[in-house]
């Protein structure tokens, strides 16, 4: 009987080197090369967007705090993301953990169960 629910372990390591070539990749290729900052986040692109396409716009709300560097918002975000991910990483774990068969099913050869048999009561297997 062969179990096909366990992952081989080349698949990991295939898993693992197609997330480096995607991480590398862009800078490997020089994606941004030309612009101001080559990669900066969505936030930053859409509002230079509107202000070159509405200069009069005015933002409906401003800030609560402001950042002191770019670094700390990054290391703020990298935080929130690690954060997410483990509560993700938890609840998949709970779920599958929660779902494998035979957990709760009937016991396993050898072990006691619950049933009539396994009593001192009249017909069990004492009585035999």
């Amino acid at each position: 009987m062969s179990d096909r629910s366990t992952p081989r372990a080349w698949v990991t390591w295939a898993l693992l080197a197609a997330v480096a070539v995607l991480a590398v990749l862009p800078l490997a290729t020089g994606a941004g090369e030309g612009m101001e900052e080559p990669f900066s986040g969505a936030d930053g692109q859409a509002e230079s967007l509107v202000g070159e396409l509405n200069p009069d716009y005015e933002p409906w709300m401003a800030p609560l705090v402001e950042l002191p560097s770019g670094e700390v918002e990054s290391g703020l975000f990298a935080l929130q993301a690690a954060i997410g991910a483990g509560v993700v990483g938890y609840a998949l774990g709970v779920a599958r953990t929660r779902s494998r068969p035979g957990d709760r099913a009937a016991p396993g050869p050898g072990a006691p169960s619950a049933g009539p048999e396994a009593s001192d009561a009249p017909g069990g297997p004492r009585d035999r």
